[in-house]
């Protein structure tokens, strides 16, 4: 099998997938509401400032983090937010699955 075959049949399989679908199409409504749509960038935005002074090894900003759990707590009362994370979580699931099956196909090499 040719492995750019190969490929572009998973990527169809994922765009396919009732993860793939749900996703687009929570992500659609979510951002067809503006006040919804600026709620979680915001979130997003504060939880990407954390990992990345996380990652950089810097000390870990305990009033960010903080205020984070308290807005993560204060979006998931919103029902249609939470379904949000929910369906993002479990996309992100598969997508991370898929990467490690690949992974460990190869890594007799990687070691």
């Amino acid at each position: 099998m040719y492995v750019y075959d190969e490929a572009n049949n998973l990527a169809k399989a994922i765009k396919e997938s009732k993860e793939y679908l749900e996703y687009k199409k929570i992500k659609q409504e979510v951002n067809s509401n503006p006040e919804m749509k600026s709620k979680i960038e915001e979130f997003e935005k504060l939880r990407y400032e954390v990992q990345l002074a996380t990652f950089q090894g810097e000390t870990q900003n305990i009033e960010k983090t903080k205020k984070l759990e308290e807005m993560y707590q204060i979006l998931l009362q919103d029902a249609k937010i939470k379904e949000f994370f929910d369906i993002e979580v479990r996309f992100n699931i598969m997508l991370a699955d898929v990467n490690k099956i690949i992974g460990e196909s190869v890594q007799d090499l990687l070691q």
